[in-house]
């Protein structure tokens, strides 16, 4: 039996309209928020996803069989989620808050309201789908993740804080991702925290209403059992011969974008990396592999001899230098710089440049403008200040780095678009994620963008690592394991060994079709309870 109170719960979110039913959906949704890093707080979606399937229940009147009251509920929900995940977005917009501060209440509002009409979609589809019985619990997930996957694809996409990663703590739960991936996460983890909403159905509406969470345990129950195993039965093991040293600054954001500043920051790089941890690890020469963050450097650091030479003056015969770096476009000399790449170079000891990445995925609003040309000409600007706007680099590639198996560059964001990392017939040995979460200062961003970052070397059974300038950086093993570990907001090195990768997993060889073909036949079933409903 359930509890009267439950029920009384239930009807009065069912009943409730206007102001009060706006109100519940905000709450739910904010509340939802804690279920991501560096809370994981996910038990806490138990309780917000059943409000969800009752908000949806109580959507019955009006046009549309109730797909416009499901879809203003779905708004005030993304909304109340997205605004305290993603407040730290604000942060960026105080770093030269003479120009940019006052487009803060847009950031933080602006944002949340644009990502939360996928949310409104996604309940919209759920409503148009829904039915009388426990099934309705499956056209939520399916349509929450369709909502969620155009979230992470359109106009660019940002899939940050997909409701899949609630379930990438403890870490057993992650392993799951090795097969579905994010997408099939994000079906599975709203089926199950929604499953409860069925609980206060009558017999006349579902025969057995206990049935539907019971199965949701068990199949959480089943993804722990599944990743213990899986855990204990892959220990991290190393590349042979491989040292790793990563570089974290701790630079101000006004120091890394300020020439005058080129001496101190080089000055601060070169004594750091070469710094002392103990006998085992007596300077750069104990590693055969340096690695600094994002955009590195205050200048164009091909076009500066004299910081090459530095570089070249550090590292000794056998280490390379893996950094990130703005780069100019191929242009004859004297050309005056207008737009640039945002690049990884791989550097040998004396100076040369080995190989160069350019980053395809730029960030909306940090390195480029929607509508460049017409917000340019209105006065508005990205937060880099570059005019016109980075420009993306042409293909995703592997690099080739002596000494090291090849490795898979991802700068900043790149690495939270799980099925855009994939570089078929040419599998790299290893992750490198150069990011600069400065921007964001000492808030939850950083550790939502690790956890993001985390779940891509569990789908693909490769090793990461994460060089950040404030934090977090990071050695992860191929199932998620962090291996070593520098904290937010802390200047250091890190020194570590290479884990080594695994065989490609089930998700890598499969990509997103398993988990498509899933949530289409999930809307097939529900379709067709539907229907036999009406009949």
């Amino acid at each position: 039996m359930i509890p009267k109170q439950l029920r009384n719960v239930a009807l009065s979110i069912i009943l409730a309209w206007g102001w009060k039913r706006a109100a519940i959906a905000v709450l739910a949704g904010a509340v939802s928020s804690l279920a991501m890093a560096p809370f994981n707080a996910w038990p806490i979606l138990f309780v917000t996803f059943p409000v969800v399937v009752w908000l949806i229940d109580g959507a019955a009147a009006g046009k549309m069989r109730g797909i416009p009251a499901a879809a203003m509920a779905g708004w005030w929900f993304g909304f109340g989620y997205f605004v305290p995940g993603l407040y730290w977005i604000g942060y960026a917009f105080l770093v030269d808050a003479d120009t940019f501060a006052w487009l803060l209440p847009a950031a933080i509002c602006g944002l949340p309201a644009y990502l939360a009409l996928y949310t409104a979609l996604g309940f919209a589809i759920a409503r148009l789908l829904w039915t009388k019985d426990a099934s309705r619990v499956l056209a939520l997930a399916a349509s929450l993740t369709v909502g969620e996957w155009l979230r992470g694809h359109m106009l660019t996409g940002f899939p940050w804080n997909s409701f899949g990663y609630a379930l990438t703590e403890p870490l057993a739960l992650a392993q799951t991702m090795s097969l579905i991936g994010l997408w099939g996460m994000t079906f599975i983890a709203v089926a199950i925290f929604a499953s409860p909403g069925v609980l206060i159905d009558g017999r006349s509406r579902t025969r057995h209403p206990w049935l539907a969470p019971v199965l949701a345990l068990s199949l959480l129950i089943v993804m722990g059992i599944y990743g213990a195993i899986r855990l204990g039965s892959t220990p991290t093991e190393f590349v042979a011969n491989v040292k790793l040293r990563i570089m974290q600054p701790n630079i101000s954001q006004d120091k890394r974008f300020n020439y005058s500043a080129k001496a101190d920051v080089m000055s601060k790089y070169l004594a750091l990396s070469d710094r002392s941890t103990g006998p085992e690890n007596s300077g750069v020469g104990s590693a055969n592999v340096l690695i600094w963050p994002e955009s590195a450097f205050p200048f164009f650091l091909s076009r500066e001899a004299d910081a090459m030479a530095q570089i070249a003056d550090l590292l000794p015969k056998g280490t390379v230098l893996i950094t990130g770096a703005v780069r100019p476009p191929d242009q004859p000399p004297g050309t005056r710089v207008t737009r640039a790449y945002n690049s990884i170079f791989v550097i040998d000891h004396d100076g040369t440049f080995l190989s160069v990445y350019d980053k395809l995925h730029l960030v909306p609003f940090g390195e480029y403008l929607p509508f460049q040309n017409v917000l340019e000409k209105i006065g508005l600007q990205q937060l880099t200040k570059v005019h016109g706007g980075f420009i993306p680099g042409l293909r995703r590639k592997v690099m080739d780095v002596p000494g090291a198996p090849k490795m898979l560059p991802l700068i900043c964001y790149e690495a939270v678009f799980p099925d855009d990392i994939v570089i078929q017939n040419d599998r790299p040995g290893w992750i490198v994620n150069l990011t600069n979460d400065g921007w964001f200062g000492i808030s939850t961003g950083p550790y939502q963008h690790l956890q993001q970052s985390r779940a891509r070397a569990i789908e693909e059974g490769l090793p990461l690592v994460r060089a950040a300038n404030t934090g977090i950086s990071v050695v992860v093993d191929p199932v998620g394991r962090i291996v070593a570990q520098l904290g937010l907001g802390i200047e250091g090195v890190l020194d570590s060994r290479l884990p080594a990768a695994i065989q490609p997993t089930f998700y890598a060889k499969t990509g997103d079709l398993p988990a498509t073909i899933g949530i289409a036949l999930a809307i097939v079933f529900v379709a067709r309870r539907r229907t036999k409903s009406r009949v």
